[in-house]
């Protein structure tokens, strides 16, 4: 296999499938596609090479391909689909790999792939240089924050229901309350149904992140290692951002940046 070229980095999401296209440590491309559970390989094969062709991109360019998945349906998929239009073997990144951060969860085995690599990537990014421990706050199907050690190790964290989840549960379970999109109200006082509803699954979301952090601070900075740094990536990663000072840094594409730079130290001894 050659080990040049370009790197295919794929992160399997209960909601999205997310593809980008490294050159190096560059992010030059990226997709998002609906997961659905039913797709074959040879329909993510179409999908990819029809991507790859919108953008002028050779599928042969590609020298590497790593894969974090929470979806065991697609996983199996997603790397046939790999072998047979990449003619590569994916990476697929699990807690047991050699990451180069230790996870000390009480069954490692138990982490979340796309965890796992955020927490890699903010530490590389916010974390090391500064010697400060790291919280990414993950805005995706489930809410979850993750911890980082200032020394570069996995802790462990907090997974709570997305805000998405929590809107189809008040939609489901209360008889009189319509369906509503979640996003920021011109008021706290809702003035409407739909407005209120609205104001409470933000606003009360914005102050559920904001008290996660400090209690997870609280816990981290105990050891006297200094102010731990917020890192937020997800869908509506910018949007809680611009309501609240708990969140210093948002990156829309942390999980891709942790892909690659967990190819970068294991991905040729992987896959030889």
């Amino acid at each position: 296999m050659k080990r040049d070229g370009m790197l295919l980095a794929i992160d399997v999401g209960n909601t999205n499938v997310t593809l980008g296209v490294f050159d190096g440590e560059t992010l030059t491309q990226s997709w998002r596609l609906a997961t659905l559970k039913e797709r074959t390989a040879d329909e993510l094969g179409i999908l990819v090479g029809d991507l790859f062709q919108a953008r002028g991109l050779d599928k042969a360019s590609i020298g590497g391909v790593v894969v974090a998945s929470v979806v065991p349906a697609l996983t199996g998929p997603v790397c046939e689909m790999i072998a047979t239009y990449f003619d590569r073997k994916a990476v697929v990144v699990d807690p047991t790999a050699d990451t180069g951060m230790p996870v000390r969860y009480d069954s490692p085995g138990e982490v979340g792939a796309d965890r796992l690599v955020n927490g890699i990537a903010a530490y590389e990014r916010f974390g090391r240089a500064r010697g400060i421990p790291i919280i990414i706050v993950d805005f995706g199907t489930a809410t979850t924050f993750d911890c980082i050690s200032a020394r570069g190790e996995y802790l462990g964290g907090v997974i709570c229901p997305g805000v998405q989840i929590s809107a189809d549960a008040l939609f489901q379970r209360a008889a009189r309350l319509p369906r509503v999109d979640v996003r920021r109200p011109d008021r706290i006082i809702g003035k409407t149904t739909v407005g209120s509803m609205q104001s409470g699954l933000f606003y009360g979301y914005v102050a559920m992140v904001e008290g996660m952090v400090a209690r997870i601070r609280e816990e981290l900075e105990g050891d006297g290692t200094g102010p731990a740094c917020c890192v937020a990536t997800g869908g509506m990663a910018g949007i809680v951002a611009a309501e609240t000072s708990v969140i210093e840094a948002v990156e829309p594409e942390l999980t891709l940046q942790g892909l690659q730079m967990v190819w970068a130290r294991i991905g040729a001894k992987a896959t030889s």
